[in-house]
């Protein structure tokens, strides 16, 4: 048989395989994979701990941050974690702890990022003459590596002995120890009763007393610029009912 002879009937044959294989992958590709035993491609739980804690520390062995929670469960199809009465306490050397604590919790897969739902408390004790700070709200998204806390829910911050912040949404950044309120912000604050505010029998002022206005306690309606500078914890607040900033230094 000529080479000729040759090339005609092998070229009709590898035609034919390579449609052989191209057929058999588009049909591979099409079937719907096939259901594991394992569990795995349902949304079930993998395994359920009671009574779950969870610690990291920094580099020199002390203490970052706890997470706790009365149950906890873990999905494989999507590798998340799912938390009952979740507890978030955050440590930090020579200062007071912080607790955030709500109803129902979720773990994003990596660890990353925790968040919070349904009354929604976050507690800093009283430290330094300072008094205990408390944060109410519904939802609170926690970044710990970042050292990052933010949400847009309505939020409700009581500074003792009688401060209260109304906003909806906050950022609190740790490193830069600033908590950013978003829109909506009103503020109620009250100066803490001196041997001369005792004296002149008023220790009442408004949220924002640079009118020199004394005459009682009432909530300011002052609008502030936007893009408020930071302000220490212990003076007063300005209040808006518009969409600006308003940044507080936190110690």
């Amino acid at each position: 048989m000529h080479v000729g002879a040759r090339s005609i009937i092998g070229f009709p044959l590898a035609l034919l395989l390579l449609l052989a294989l191209l057929s058999f992958w588009i049909d591979k590709s099409v079937q719907p994979s096939a259901t594991k035993i394992d569990g795995s491609s349902r949304h079930d739980p993998d395994y359920i701990v009671s009574n779950f804690v969870t610690t990291q520390t920094d580099i020199n062995g002390d203490l970052r941050y706890k997470l706790a929670a009365e149950e906890m469960r873990h999905f494989p199809d999507d590798d998340t974690t799912q938390l009952q009465k979740p507890r978030y306490t955050q440590f930090a050397v020579g200062k007071a702890y912080t607790q955030a604590e709500g109803l129902r919790g979720y773990v994003s897969g990596d660890g990353e990022e925790v968040e919070l739902v349904d009354n929604v408390t976050v507690t800093r004790q009283a430290f330094a003459g300072k008094g205990e700070m408390t944060i109410e709200t519904d939802y609170l998204k926690i970044r710990p590596n970042e050292e990052l806390v933010t949400t847009e829910s309505p939020v409700i911050i009581r500074q003792a002995p009688k401060t209260v912040i109304y906003a909806t949404g906050m950022i609190y950044e740790k490193k830069n120890r600033t908590v950013t309120l978003l829109h909506k912000v009103r503020a109620h604050y009250e100066r803490p009763i001196t041997a001369t505010s005792k004296a002149s029998g008023n220790g009442k002022i408004k949220a924002d007393d640079s009118a020199g206005d004394k005459s009682g306690s009432r909530t300011g309606a002052n609008k502030v610029k936007p893009e408020a500078k930071s302000v220490a914890t212990d003076q007063p607040v300005k209040s808006s009912s518009t969409d600006t900033r308003i940044r507080r230094r936190y110690e």
